[in-house]
This record gives structure tokens, C-alpha cells and sequence, in this order.
């Protein structure tokens, strides 16, 4: 009985260990071969490696449109250009259905592109507006702050967005974070949400998140602040001659919370700032991009720029190479507002600069990484479907002034 017990002992040991050999051999077998196998790409980056050159350089491009319906150019833009944004202003906006019926077929034309286009427009409340008459008209953003209410903040967000939704577009160009500290200003004014930071930062995180609660993405402008100026950078270049530790006491504090917030993306000014790039304005500025935006405030986001096409960037630079330096400085997106052969410039100067080596295709990768990971978060490719109507949509409008006393 012993002589079997002792048996059974033996081969129970011989048992685990053979066991355990086996375990851990196959345990080192799998970790050769997993280390031997292929990584599988990441989505995005499989994207990337499917897409042309043009491909890859119009997505880099936002780009304004003629008229009020669908035209050559139009296609040419979709087609050709391969462009990744459209920005629609107030001369292409006759009513709600006539810009819905436009942006169906700008969307329709873009089908076999394969990558579903931004579709922008500039609607802040106020002065700033650029859809119809249709709808119920926001108030200013001064007013907005003068209310110091957070509840109202997020809730005029939400209404911005659902105005731009109703229209067709996934993009709006607010809000505005610069804080209007200089009374001669001539650009800002009550398009800021007052004088103080605190206020503009606060008020200006609720409007951004509300706007991204309707599944619309928000633009925060104009970095690193347009509030201190007393020129409009429309016309020519300001300048701002402060350092940037006095920035940071009270410019770029808006966009510290908004980019701590989640913001995802920053519009970039034409404005010269000569204590931190005394050659570039911020828009083209690689101190001013790289430096303060994506390493001082760690902002991860898509950059954009101003409209390319103002005369405070055209009056000191060529379209085309300002377009390239912005490229290099940091920038995603290039906005060009107005005119096709500003476009078609810009186009032809970065894909110029890729090919000549002064873009890399690695730089190219990054932003267009951040651009249609962008894309994708917002769904940008499934069909719209609203569930409320323009009646809906001015009734709660004038319920909220109403009750806010706005009116």
C-alpha cells in the first residue's frame, strides 16, 4: 500500500512538472511570437497610408466658397483640391433650406473622397451672425458675461449649435476667448465676454462645452488674444508688445481653462507679438505654436488659422509661403476664406514644400492625425438627423431672453 501511495506521489510530481515546462515554455513561445508578428495599425493610420498626396494636403485646407448654389469652382475645390473644410458666409446664406439643400450636395459631391468635410460657418451671437433672418437672433457674448450666469452660458452654447445644425454644418467658429482690455479696440468689443479673464474663461468654457454637447465642434479664437489691440488684423497687422509672462496674466488665461476643458480646436490670430517672435505673426509662429500653445498649454488639438486671405497676414507675406511656414510652425489647418486662386496658391505651395522636402511627410502625418481623429470623434460621416425644427428651435430662443431679461 505504501509501495502505491509512494507511486502515485512520484507521478503526481513528474506530472506538474511536465505541466508547468509546458506552460511555461508556451507562455515563452507566445511572447516570441507576438514580438515576432506584425503590429496591427491603428485605424487613423491606416487612413493616412490609403491616402494620396493631394489627398493628404487638401485636408490640411479649410476653404471658402461663391454663391448660393453649387458651382465649377465648388467641384473643383471637392475634386481636385481634395479640400477637408468648407466655410460657408452670410453671401451664401439666402434661407435655411436653400444652405441645407447646398451643403447636401457639397457633401454628396465629397461622397467619393472618402473623408467627410468640416462644414463651418461664423455664428457667435450678436454682430457676428451669418445665417438667415430665419431664426432667432443671439445675443452678444458681452451680454452673455454681463449675466454672469454659468446655467445661461452653457445653454446659449447649446441654442449656437442647434442654430448651426439646423443649417447643415458641423463646425462653428466660436467662441470668442479674447478678453476686451483695451476700449480702442476695433475688431472685439462685445464679441468678448467682458474685461476680465476670469469672466471670459469661465463663460467661455460653458458656451464651448453646450456647443459640444449637440455634437457640433467648437472653434476658440483667437489665440494667443485679439482683445489688447487697436487694429483689425482684417486690414493690418497688429501688434502686441507684451512678454510672455504678462500673456499668461491675463490673454491666455481663457484658453488655459478652455484647453483644460477639452477644447478641440484653436483658431490662431494674425497678430505680431515681438517679445516672443519678432518675424512671424502667431498665426506663422513656431515660438507662438509650438512654443506657448502646444508646450506651455500642452493643447494636443487641431490648430487653425485665421483666414488667410485677411490683409494684416497678405500685407507683409505671400499666401504661399506664409501657408508653408504655418505648416511648419505647427499649424493643422490653413483657412483660406475668399477667392479660388488663393486657394489653389496655397494648395500648390504645400504640396511644393512636401515635395521639395521642406514639409516632411512626417509633419503632414501629425496634423492630418489630429484632423481625422477629429472627424471621427464628432462622426462627422453619419447622416444628420435633427429632432427639432426651426419653430422649436426660436420658441426656445425666446423663452431663454425672456427669461434672462436679453431681449
Amino acid at each position: 500500500m505504501r509501495k502505491i501511495v509512494g507511486y502515485l506521489l512520484l507521478f503526481g510530481l513528474l506530472f506538474l512538472v511536465i505541466f508547468f515546462y509546458f506552460v511555461m515554455d508556451g507562455e515563452e513561445m507566445d511572447e516570441k511570437t507576438a514580438e515576432n508578428m506584425p503590429k496591427k495599425k491603428h485605424p487613423i493610420s491606416e487612413w493616412i497610408d490609403d491616402m494620396t498626396l493631394d489627398e493628404k494636403i487638401g485636408q490640411l485646407m479649410f476653404a471658402g466658397i461663391d454663391g448660393t448654389m453649387m458651382t465649377d469652382e465648388t467641384k473643383r475645390l471637392i475634386n481636385d483640391y481634395k479640400v477637408g473644410g468648407i466655410i460657408l458666409f452670410s453671401d451664401n446664406i439666402e434661407s435655411q433650406e436653400q444652405t441645407s439643400a447646398l451643403l447636401e450636395e457639397i457633401e454628396h459631391e465629397n461622397d467619393q473622397n472618402n473623408t467627410p468635410l468640416f462644414l463651418g460657418v461664423d455664428q457667435e451671437g450678436g454682430r457676428v451672425v451669418r445665417l438667415s433672418e430665419e431664426v432667432e437672433k443671439l445675443p452678444t457674448a458681452a451680454s452673455i458675461g454681463e449675466q454672469d450666469n454659468l446655467d445661461l452660458s452653457f445653454e446659449f452654447g447649446e441654442l449656437l449649435s442647434k442654430q448651426v445644425q439646423l443649417y447643415g454644418f458641423n463646425l462653428d467658429f466660436a467662441p470668442v476667448l479674447d478678453v476686451n482690455s483695451n476700449p480702442n479696440n476695433p475688431v472685439i468689443g462685445d464679441r468678448s465676454f467682458g474685461t476680465r479673464p476670469e469672466i471670459v474663461g469661465e463663460h467661455g468654457v460653458e458656451v464651448m462645452k453646450g456647443i459640444q454637447s449637440e455634437n457640433v465642434i467648437p472653434v476658440i479664437k483667437h489665440f494667443p488674444g485679439h482683445g489688447d489691440t487697436d487694429t483689425d488684423s482684417h486690414l493690418e497687422l497688429p501688434q502686441v508688445n507684451k512678454t510672455l509672462q504678462e500673456l499668461e496674466e491675463l490673454e491666455l488665461l481663457p484658453f488655459k481653462q478652455a484647453i483644460e476643458a477639452g477644447a478641440d480646436v484653436v483658431m490662431t490670430a494674425h497678430i505680431l507679438l515681438p517679445e516672443i517672435d519678432p518675424d512671424y505673426p502667431a498665426s506663422i509662429s513656431k515660438n507662438i505654436i509650438q512654443g506657448v500653445l502646444r508646450e506651455e498649454l500642452a493643447f494636443d488639438g487641431v490648430v487653425m488659422t485665421d483666414d488667410m486671405t485677411m490683409e494684416g497676414l497678405t500685407n507683409h507675406f505671400d499666401i504661399g509661403e506664409a501657408a508653408v511656414q504655418s505648416i511648419k510652425a505647427g499649424t493643422d489647418v490653413i483657412l483660406v476664406a475668399h477667392n479660388y486662386e488663393d486657394i489653389a496658391t496655397v494648395f500648390n505651395s504645400l504640396k511644393g514644400a512636401v515635395e521639395n522636402g521642406d514639409i516632411t511627410e512626417e509633419r503632414l502625418n501629425e496634423s492630418l492625425t489630429r484632423i481625422l481623429q477629429l472627424k471621427k470623434e464628432y462622426h462627422l460621416e453619419a447622416e444628420k438627423k435633427l429632432d427639432f425644427s426651426i419653430e422649436n428651435l426660436n420658441s426656445d430662443i425666446e423663452e431663454m431672453l425672456n427669461a434672462y431679461g436679453l431681449r
